[in-house]
């Protein structure tokens, strides 16, 4: 294996969809912060979830929205419906996987509240269902999707869309956004 050739590759494939994105989503990005904005200012949260990668994703920008991102403030609330395995455990058991979001999403969601689901290809069923569940309650169902947005095309909204067919490329793009969207939040809220 040629590794500088497989390392100038992978660093060229990501400058290509970082820039392909940069241009294809302000505008649904600039719309996700303003409804999060919105939901948080009416004392409403953010809701995230997704399944691997995704859900530790979900997992990182809760936690940088409820501790910090850049500067100490005041928190920002946010949960990530991955992280408790009794639920999870059980929803899956007791119902069944592909209502994992949906039925949390039906707990702890309120009117106005943004759900944010994120699935790279955007075909997996219980992020389908958990956008389902938070759009037919009156939450704005939102999303983070690639490889042409699947099944969250016409669902979420706003749905931004990373511009590959790539996973790897598709997660670091999300992450990038998931991080771009605490410090527009901390900014809009006027929190630092």
């Amino acid at each position: 294996m040629d590794l500088d050739a497989y390392y100038a590759r992978e660093f060229d494939e990501h400058r290509h969809v970082a820039d392909a994105t940069g241009r294809a989503l302000a505008e649904p990005f600039k719309r996700l912060v303003r409804a999060c904005a919105k939901a948080v200012g009416a004392g409403g949260k953010i809701l995230l979830f997704g399944n691997g990668g995704s859900a530790a994703d979900c997992q990182h920008i809760a936690t940088e929205m409820t501790v910090r991102y850049i500067k100490n403030r005041d928190p920002i609330p946010a949960i990530a419906l991955t992280t408790d395995t009794s639920a999870l455990t059980a929803i899956s058991n007791d119902w069944n996987f592909d209502e994992l979001f949906a039925r949390q999403i039906e707990a702890l969601g309120r009117k106005g509240d943004v759900a944010i689901g994120i699935s790279t290809s955007g075909l997996s069923e219980n992020v389908i269902r958990g956008l389902a569940k938070a759009k037919a309650m009156g939450l704005v169902a939102a999303g983070f999707g690639g490889k042409g947005g699947g099944r969250m095309t016409g669902l979420a909204d706003p749905l931004l869309v990373v511009p590959s067919d790539t996973t790897a490329r598709i997660q670091e793009m999300h992450i990038t956004l998931g991080q771009m969207l605490c410090g527009a939040l901390e900014q809009e809220l006027g929190l630092v």
